[in-house]
């Protein structure tokens, strides 16, 4: 877990090759960290994700897949989208998608030459993941991908948007340390 860091911030400031948006299925902007990162990529960003082909119409982006763009006016050089579940109570089918959104936005990373990228607490905020289960599902995903393709990626930034989130990706991190010795 050692390319695995949990950091307080803007990830709209991070200077990585891709920061990940969590992002909603019409990929058209939205609060929090999808808000923020239209607004500091332009409206160029924008046009981009209008550019993604709708399946099925108005889904840009299924909940648990990943899309890339450009990422115009930011410091990184590519937004990767991905949408997180909304959750309703762990036991519909939440924690698998949400493996899946670090998954196939890690696996987009590697197949477009990534070496560094920044993830927001997806699902955390207004969708309503306990942090804690999203820590870890974040954690356990990033390291099982990690270990099977070394070499792909060379540091992961978690990104909390505040000093309590924050912690917990660290304790979540400490702990899978803890697990490997």
């Amino acid at each position: 877990m050692h390319r695995v860091l949990a950091l307080f911030g803007d990830i709209t400031q991070r200077r990585v090759d891709a920061i990940v948006n969590a992002a909603n299925t019409t990929l058209l902007g939205g609060g929090g960290v999808d808000g923020a990162i239209h607004r500091a990529a332009g409206p160029e960003l924008l046009a981009a994700c209008r550019a993604i082909t709708e399946s099925p119409p108005g889904v840009r982006c299924p909940t648990g897949q990943a899309r890339i763009t450009p990422a115009f006016r930011l410091r990184a050089k590519y937004v990767i989208h991905t949408v997180g579940p909304v959750y309703r109570d762990g036991m519909s089918n939440e924690p698998k998608q949400l493996a899946n959104c670090y998954r196939n936005s890690l696996e987009l990373a590697a197949q477009n030459d990534i070496e560094t990228i920044a993830f927001p607490a997806i699902s955390c905020g207004v969708f309503g993941y306990p942090g804690m289960r999203a820590a870890r599902i974040a954690i356990n995903t990033i390291d099982e991908f990690l270990t099977t393709h070394p070499g792909s990626i060379k540091q992961v930034e978690l990104v909390a948007f505040d000093n309590d989130m924050q912690l917990i990706l660290s304790n979540a991190i400490e702990t899978k340390l803890g697990e490997a010795t």
